[in-house]
């Protein structure tokens, strides 16, 4: 029987495999955050442990950090604490560490792939649930605990068990004004943030293949929200030319070596998946999530859903307590929401392809964000990202039209810095959860792509932008 790609990675990097199903699984590269790392180097600290390979590490200060005036000291004092004790950490342990002020500071998602510390075949850890990023890479890539980040420090191993295996075909034409956003949107919907619950994803079929490697990254970032493990994607020649070049990508003969190997991190024809899922997207509209869960989302043209008109009482009641919270009514349009704050960035969308999208939007409206948006913010995941930006001119173009360029971080994906909702004000973002509280407390939030985005700043509420031409007209 043929092997899944999960299993091809997960095979060649098994140490020994338990009697109770557990298994030893080395682990390639250990990416560290200032969040849920303090305790474990504390742990090992305690405990008289020195990292295995510290090489294997790279930390990256993105959370906690302020997106405005790096020069000077944090204002929260957790987050002072959490970016001063993770640089202290890495000194002490000769971990590589990109700290709030390095010239390749930036959400650790979007920095390790685009320096090359992400490669195909890597297994890859992170404190951090939103790891699922790297496995467009053709990875095997997730989210850990802060004993796990010990363990891996101290080991480079981890005990774990085998995921069961989903594999997802997306067919069919993207329409026009869809993005991997959308994408990715509507297939939490159909299955359920639950449904891959146990399952290592790998996305597949000619809409997967015809994407990016940024846009890959987008649908494996989201994965994790449809309840998986992990999302990969086979390894083609789009992951090829990304990784060429790159700063820790191999060079030379050991390039030529490493593409030969990535050539088998595929799934072989006759592999057997455990659940088999396939999504026609040919009909998609851009998604905009209404509730407290990335699966209670409708398109553009469409109405809030009605709770009574859902048979599943536990679902009827989370529809109830969401358009609460939401503080919406059942059969509302999506185009009828207005907005008080607008946020594009964040490890789902912040790469400059993201940039590009949602500034083309602002050029195509030539307005201005509206009046009642107190605040559109426009954060690159990345300072590299920041910089080409704005070697390109579209810090630019977001300036003139009203919103805020910032530097590179989380910034209000999370609320744990200072970017942040206030309690009932309502925001439209490209991150990717929408849970209560998520980007502050009683804030409510919305999950769009980034042209969505650019063109609800501008409209002062959701819009279609297949239609932006109309609306521009109107």
């Amino acid at each position: 029987m043929g092997r899944t790609l999960y299993d091809k990675i997960f095979d060649a990097h098994l140490v020994r495999s338990e009697p109770d199903g557990t298994s030893l699984l080395y682990i390639d590269r250990h990416l560290i955050n200032e969040v849920t790392s303090p305790q474990a180097f504390e742990s090992l600290r305690i405990e008289h442990r020195v990292l295995w390979r510290p090489k294997s590490s790279l930390a990256v200060a993105d959370h906690n950090v302020p997106t405005t005036d790096r020069a000077a000291d944090i204002a929260d004092v957790v987050s002072k604490v959490q970016v001063e004790t993770l640089a202290e950490n890495c000194e002490s342990t000769s971990v590589q560490h990109f700290g709030m002020t390095h010239a390749k500071q930036g959400i650790v998602h979007v920095v390790a792939p685009e320096i090359g510390a992400t490669l195909p075949g890597m297994t890859i850890v992170c404190g951090d649930s939103h790891t699922s990023t790297h496995g467009a890479l053709g990875a095997l890539a997730f989210g850990i605990g802060t004993s796990e980040i010990e363990h891996v420090l101290a080991t480079q191993t981890l005990v774990t068990r085998r995921s069961k295996s989903m594999r997802v075909n997306l067919t069919g034409q993207l329409p026009v004004g869809c993005s991997a956003k959308d994408v990715a949107l509507y297939f939490i919907s159909i299955i359920g943030t639950a449904g891959a619950t146990g399952y290592a994803i790998e996305f597949a079929g000619p809409v997967v293949t015809s994407f990016t490697m940024e846009e890959r990254m987008t649908l494996c970032n989201m994965s994790i929200e449809a309840g998986a493990r992990a999302g990969l994607i086979a390894v083609d020649q789009v992951t090829h030319d990304y990784c060429r070049d790159r700063e820790f990508s191999p060079k030379g003969e050991m390039w030529v070596l490493a593409c030969s190997e990535w050539r088998s991190l595929q799934s072989d024809a006759d592999a057997v998946f455990d659940k088999e899922v396939s999504v026609d997207v040919s009909a998609l509209s851009p998604r905009v999530t209404w509730g407290t869960s990335p699966e209670m989302v409708v398109g553009i043209g469409d109405v809030i859903p009605d709770p009574n008109e859902v048979d599943d009482e536990s679902r009827r009641g989370g529809y109830v307590r969401a358009l609460e919270y939401m503080g919406l009514e059942p059969g509302t349009r999506m185009a009828d929401i207005s907005l008080d704050k607008v946020f594009i960035g964040s490890c789902t969308n912040g790469r400059i392809e993201d940039l590009r999208e949602a500034a083309s939007v602002v050029l195509r409206t030539g307005g201005h964000v509206a009046k009642n948006v107190a605040l559109a913010l426009v954060v690159p995941g990345s300072t590299q990202v920041r910089l080409q930006a704005e070697q390109e001119g579209l810090d630019q173009v977001f300036r003139d039209a009203g919103f805020e360029w910032r530097e590179a971080g989380c910034s209000m994906c999370l609320g744990m810095n200072a970017d942040r909702l206030e309690p009932g004000e309502r925001v439209a973002s490209t991150s990717n959860r929408n849970f209560e509280g998520r980007q502050g407390a009683g804030g409510r939030s919305h999950l769009v792509s980034p042209a969505m985005a650019a063109a609800a700043a501008i409209a002062g509420h959701f819009i279609d932008v297949r239609q932006l031409e109309a609306w521009q007209e109107a």
